[in-house]
């Protein structure tokens, strides 16, 4: 089964341009360097031609990554429907905690914890979707059970 990939447009742009140039300019910058590591003579003890293979092999399983996600993303965009989803900004309050915190809602693409931006599939998201405003979740964590409140969907 294939997976499906929220993306938000500007996401969706960002790994338009990061396909485009991988496969339009990056690959014939690899092949240019394995061409040279060729002409340098022998392959076994050739450190400049392994590292070219290496970095070849990375560049193509992105590449593969890409044009999976490019092919089943869904864009969403933010719809006020007083329900948590996929790009909803929700401000919680653990119990027991007097600090709110917020989460932007996002798909796992986007994911960063620096700028909490939470994906839909972690364990708080997964709790949070399809929820509204005071209800209250709990969520499982490494240290135990965690309740939230929803204090507010931006």
């Amino acid at each position: 089964m294939e997976d499906k990939y929220y993306l938000t447009k500007e996401k969706l742009d960002e790994l338009k341009k990061e396909y485009k140039y991988l496969t339009e300019t990056k690959r014939e910058e690899i092949a240019s360097d394995l061409e040279k590591a060729k002409a340098l003579g022998d392959l076994k003890e050739n450190a400049e031609y392994h590292e070219a293979r290496a970095n070849q092999a990375i560049i193509e399983e992105r590449i593969a990554k890409l044009n999976t996600i490019l092919k089943s993303a869904i864009v969403v965009t933010h719809k006020k429907v007083g329900i948590v989803g996929i790009d909803t900004v929700v401000v919680v309050k653990k119990d027991k905690d007097p600090k709110e915190k917020e989460f932007h809602i996002v798909g796992s693409e986007e994911t960063n914890l620096g700028a909490s931006r939470i994906s839909h599939k972690s364990p708080l998201g997964s709790v949070l979707m399809g929820k509204k405003k005071g209800d209250k979740v709990k969520c499982c964590t490494p240290g135990g059970s965690v309740e939230y409140t929803i204090l507010d969907l931006k």
